[in-house]
């Protein structure tokens, strides 16, 4: 594999990093590839901001080059490869990257500095969907249709859609492209990855692995650029004739920009979007288990995941004693620090623009009323910001209608049931919901009318290779995972035989 046989080759050393000889280059064509322009973009480690490595300033040129190898991967990989050739390949794939998850995880917390701990069920998680998906290849079932009238023959086929782009966020740099990866290759689609500028090394890493797996030249293309950049890249892939779908994870407005800009060309457009999850607590919740679920989901990646639990509804009956269990958990349980000390469980925010986020929601809400309980300070490394609780948030402060995306959780009383239905349901986004109780009639009420794609009951930690993962209203569209996630990969297609 040239000169980059070892992940190491990727560069994770002990010392402070400098431009080193070559950088960090893009894959295209099964190739590591320089940038046309020569340039390159620092990444940086978000706990003590040294630079983990530089890596290809990649522009529209290099994007032009991806698409077009992956047009040439595309018909090798699409129509030369059976089904269950596809499928031993992808099963290799989830094999390496568990063989390297030691060093995959110490690279993805370099770079994204959550904890090594966490870093290591990324990789897992990442490779679940490599396994999942090499069986779901040679479960991609048409249909034999009746036909009305005799010596016909109606055939209904799935077909792979063709290139498709796959623009992945920050907060699970390995794992957001694996999902989407997985599925479509598994159909015999070929890819063009652009990963976030912030974590660009994990995506080469995954290219790394794919060759070594046996994934063709030309099927898994990787470009990487910066926050510039990566704004045009972005605009021709959306437009790009020869770009059959596009796969994005991300905020919001960004999502709504790539689909707007995907118009021209009538594409697939599949949004994983923002979130802003509700979570219920109800009178007769198992505290405990509400707690240490409050903990899973709202903690985890320092609270930047998309379904973490940003509006935490308490019934008044139990709302005090919630409280005090979930400070003392806090306390207990989350430690700030560097992602690779093994007793860190809270890592930095991505960049200073979180931090400034996380302190003007927090400001809002004390000026108009909410009480801190614990947290509330930036920690004394990089972009750290300490796990913190607020009580009294009134439904007028911006944290109560704003996606947080760091480790604040706003608690708001309540004491009907209709009425806590009513504020979870108000929000234009409906990505993750959670409830926690014991009555499973209300439970189930609750669940079928919460307007969200997906619900946790009693549980924190919902996302599996098996599931499929997607939300309403302006979280996005389409799934992935499951044995849904093939769908926005595929076309039918209608064959009329007579015979």
């Amino acid at each position: 594999m040239n000169s980059w046989r070892r992940l190491s080759s990727i560069r994770v050393p002990s010392r402070s990093y400098s431009l080193l000889p070559q950088g960090a280059q893009s894959y295209i064509g099964g190739k590591w590839t320089a940038a046309e322009s020569g340039n390159f973009f620092d990444v940086v480690n978000p706990y003590d901001n040294t630079v983990v490595d530089r890596v290809a300033n990649c522009t529209f040129k290099d994007a032009e080059k991806a698409v077009q190898s992956a047009l040439e991967g595309f018909e090798k990989w699409a129509y030369s490869y059976t089904a269950k050739q596809r499928g031993a390949i992808l099963h290799k794939w989830f094999e390496i990257l568990l063989q390297r998850e030691t060093e995959l995880a110490t690279l993805l917390t370099k770079e994204q500095g959550k904890p090594l701990a966490e870093a290591r069920g990324e990789i897992q998680y990442s490779a679940a969907y490599f396994d999942w998906y090499a069986g779901e290849a040679r479960r991609v079932y048409g249909q034999v249709v009746p036909s009305a009238v005799h010596n016909r023959l109606h055939l209904h086929t799935r077909e792979p859609i063709g290139v498709v782009a796959l623009i992945s966020p920050w907060n699970f740099p390995t794992a957001m492209i694996a999902r989407k990866a997985a599925a479509a290759l598994s159909v015999g689609c070929s890819a063009v990855v652009k990963p976030a500028e912030d974590t660009p090394l994990s995506a080469l890493a995954l290219a790394q692995t794919a060759e070594e797996a046996g994934v063709p030249a030309g099927v898994f293309n990787v470009i990487t650029a910066d926050r510039t950049n990566t704004a045009e890249i972005s605009k021709f892939l959306c437009e790009s004739e020869d770009v059959s779908a596009i796969s994005f994870t991300g905020s919001t407005p960004v999502g709504k920009l790539l689909l707007s800009q995907s118009a021209s060309t009538v594409k697939r457009v599949c949004l994983e979007l923002g979130g802003n999850a509700p979570l219920i607590v109800f009178d007769d919740a198992d505290l405990d288990i509400a707690v240490n679920g409050t903990m899973a989901t709202k903690f985890r990646c320092s609270g930047q995941t998309c379904v973490s639990a940003n509006r935490i509804f308490v019934h008044e009956k139990v709302h005090d004693q919630y409280v005090s269990k979930l400070a003392s958990a806090m306390k207990e349980k989350l430690v700030l620090g560097n992602g690779m000390d093994p007793k860190t469980t809270q890592g930095p925010l991505v960049n200073e623009r979180a931090v400034n986020k996380c302190e003007l929601l927090l400001s809002d809400a004390l000026g108009k009323g909410s009480e801190l309980i614990c947290g509330g300070k930036r920690g004394e490394h990089g972009t750290s910001y300490e796990p913190t609780l607020i009580t009294n948030v009134q439904s007028n402060t911006n944290i109560a209608n704003t996606e947080i995306f760091g480790p604040i959780a706003p608690i708001q009383k309540f004491r009907d049931n209709d009425e806590v239905l009513q504020a979870a349901n108000n929000c234009r986004v409906g990505l993750a919901g959670y409830i926690f109780g014991r009555d499973p009639s209300r439970l189930q009420k609750v669940a079928r009318r919460l307007e969200v794609g997906m619900v946790g009951v009693n549980e924190g930690l919902i996302s599996c290779a098996e599931a499929a993962f997607g939300g309403v209203k302006e979280s996005g569209i389409g799934r992935e995972g499951g044995a849904q996630g093939v769908d926005e990969f595929t076309n039918w297609k209608y064959i009329c035989t007579q015979y």
